[in-house]
């Protein structure tokens, strides 16, 4: 595991988390049963700061071998090298990730695991503090072969369990990322993993089950809103709500404001019923909406308090028709503008029919930034000046893609490649 730590990286160690958090901190995170570890990307190395007792009891290290050293000491001739450089681009981005990983244990044996990375952002100033990487062992039920994790996405997806999901994929920065050549720190994601991709592809790959993944889920979300509670106790407030607002895919608040003010002005002029998820991603389980207009709000009888980090998902039903959501996925996976009539739920759990229309929208740079997707409710009697449902539609998505190419242009796109 190398050589032991000096008195002045532990010292680093040790205040990552007690400089931010409460000194409670870490009996709290004990208490938690999940198998996870945080790391701090400000720290050289980017070194694990905190490893559960159910991680360590899982891989056979004691916590002096883990702690201050580099998450890639899981790593072995087996790992997956496409695997490995997803997590490094994931830390570049500042993005979570969620995929199949095999790891090996102090004593040799390899096993897989789920492993689902997730940023910890500071409130004050958006920055990441930390990360936090939980991981899953998945059963031997699970094992699929072929070398590498999830590359038959198509097959997938035309899975019948995942086929009543709409996977939107993962929330990424990409609006401004093409056209900002500077960020204000820049994070050593190179150092969390192996920069010279070292192993051999795995010669079988691991699918977590459905369960499997909504565990992963449920943990990250247990740990987060620790984290957060503990550190709301210091004022060094930190978010673990990914995505549950617009902010955190602009370097600052003006080009947030700024965004937001164009879309509402937009639909309040096409009062249209109009939410915004973000970039689509076959290794994530889910999508969160990042914006929901008012009429959005009001169609549905959720809150934007409710609405914000969700998957569209939870506007479905017990007769929201498989097929519809078939057509979506499909116009999600072709990167192709689609209409669908279905039938979703409001939060009073009443029905209603509406036809919704999703489209991609590119930034800048031409890469798909966002879905937006713009609901005309069927029984609606609301004045549209005359305006068809298609062209509101159109409207709609118009107005989108005017902000998020005026944001992304707007934010230094001479320093675009």
């Amino acid at each position: 595991m190398g050589s032991e730590l000096g008195p002045g990286r532990l010292s680093l160690i040790d205040e990552s988390l007690s400089s931010r958090y409460s000194e409670w901190i870490r009996e709290a995170l004990e208490e938690l049963p999940d198998n996870f570890l945080i790391t701090d990307p400000s720290i050289s190395g980017h070194p694990i700061v905190f490893a559960s007792s159910g991680f360590l009891k899982m891989c056979g290290y004691p916590r002096e071998e883990v702690l201050g050293r580099n998450g890639r000491v899981f790593q072995g001739p087996g790992t997956d090298r496409r695997s490995v450089s997803e997590i490094r681009e994931a830390i570049r981005q500042e993005r979570s990730v969620q995929i199949s990983l095999l790891n090996y244990r102090k004593d040799g044996t390899p096993y897989w695991v789920l492993f689902h990375l997730c940023p910890v952002f500071g409130k004050e100033d958006g920055r990441v503090t930390h990360f936090v990487s939980v991981q899953v062992p998945i059963s031997t039920n699970s094992r699929v072969s072929g070398s590498g994790f999830w590359r038959n996405w198509s097959d997938m997806v035309g899975d019948s369990s995942i086929m009543r999901e709409i996977v939107f994929g993962s929330c990424r920065r990409e609006v401004c990322l093409d056209s900002v050549g500077d960020l204000s720190r820049s994070i050593p994601f190179d150092s969390y993993v192996d920069s010279d991709n070292r192993g051999l592809e795995a010669e079988e790959s691991c699918e977590a089950s459905d369960s499997e993944k909504q565990k992963a889920a449920t943990a990250i979300n247990n740990i987060l809103s620790t984290l957060t509670h503990y550190s709301e106790l210091t004022g060094k407030v930190v978010t673990g709500k990914r995505c549950s607002s617009i902010g955190i895919f602009f370097p600052n608040c003006s080009d947030h404001t700024a965004f937001r003010k164009i879309l509402e002005s937009f639909s309040r002029m096409l009062r249209g019923h109009m939410f915004i998820s973000g970039r689509t991603d076959p290794y994530l389980h889910d999508m969160p909406i990042v914006y929901a207009s008012d009429a959005f709000v009001k169609l549905t009888g959720y809150s934007k308090h409710e609405v914000l980090g969700r998957n569209c998902r939870f506007l479905q039903g017990p007769n929201t028709d498989v097929e519809a959501i078939c057509q979506i996925r499909e116009g999600i996976e072709t990167a192709q503008p689609c209409t669908v009539h279905i039938l979703n739920y409001r939060k009073d759990g009443s029905s209603f029919w509406n036809f919704l229309h999703i489209s991609p929208v590119r930034n800048a740079s031409g890469k798909i930034a966002f879905y937006v997707g713009v609901q005309i409710d069927e029984g609606s009697k609301d004045d549209h000046r005359g305006l068809s449902q298609e062209m509101r539609q159109l409207g709609a998505v118009g107005a989108v893609k005017v902000a998020v190419r005026s944001s992304s242009m707007g934010v230094g796109s001479s320093s675009k490649s």
